[in-house]
């Protein structure tokens, strides 16, 4: 039996989505007050406020203290698969991207853990380190880079070319969606510190954390971007 786990900022961001579209706000409209909102969707005031901060980094709104939360582009918000910039639509949805990377490689990280040599343990150890330099200093494209390659060996020492084969074909859409994150600069910290974990459970060997921490990963990566996806979880 499955169930679908959602976090309380996703379920507020696809809440405001819905209600700037069913109440036909337009470009340069305020929307409730913070504290309306909130009550009218159920959530905490800390919720709301990263909801809104992901969808303000998307551009899709803007939020201005003293005065309000102002819609910008209400025809992205009903879109809830859309990307502004996003380079590649005629191929994929940044959604289906997420998708495929919580599905292929979480199962990568799981079956690495299991078969990563010392080698390959030490290089994504070098790597992680390299993105903590990077992020320290504001390079989000090198820290994108680094980011993508630090999957890619993960997929590389699970060992399964089909895969690795799959990113091979596919590597311009899953750095693009590298990239994606590294919008909310106040937040780039976290992919770093999320790297870190998944390392931690592979030098453990513990092949069902590494799982758990890559996909936990790939869904926070998303929600920085302001972009959500179902995930079918057992119970």
């Amino acid at each position: 039996m499955y169930s679908i786990a959602r976090a309380v900022p996703e379920v507020a961001l696809q809440a405001i989505r819905k209600l700037i579209a069913d109440e036909g706000f337009g470009p340069g409209d305020a929307l409730p007050s913070q504290r309306d909102l909130a009550l009218r969707l159920g959530v905490s005031r800390a919720s709301l406020r990263e909801a809104l901060s992901s969808l303000s980094a998307l551009g899709l709104i803007s939020v201005q203290p003293g005065k309000g939360v102002f819609v910008q582009s209400p025809a992205e918000l009903v879109r809830s698969e859309s990307t502004p910039g996003w380079p590649f639509a005629a191929q994929a949805s940044p959604v289906d991207i997420f998708q495929l990377r919580y599905a292929l490689e979480g199962f990568a990280a799981g079956l690495a853990a299991l078969t990563l040599s010392t080698d390959e343990l030490d290089a994504l150890e070098d790597n992680v380190e390299a993105m903590r330099r990077e992020l320290k200093v504001g390079d989000f494209d090198a820290a994108a880079r680094l980011d993508f390659d630090f999957h890619r060996r993960i997929l590389v020492a699970g060992g399964n070319q089909a895969m690795l084969s799959i990113l091979t074909a596919t590597a311009d859409l899953f750095l693009e969606s590298q990239k994606l994150p590294f919008i909310r600069a106040e937040r780039a910290m976290e992919t770093w510190q999320e790297h870190r974990k998944i390392l931690r459970a592979l030098a453990r060997r513990a092949s069902g954390a590494a799982q758990k921490a890559m996909q936990e990963h790939v869904r926070n990566a998303a929600l920085r971007t302001g972009i959500s996806f179902v995930a079918p979880s057992a119970s």
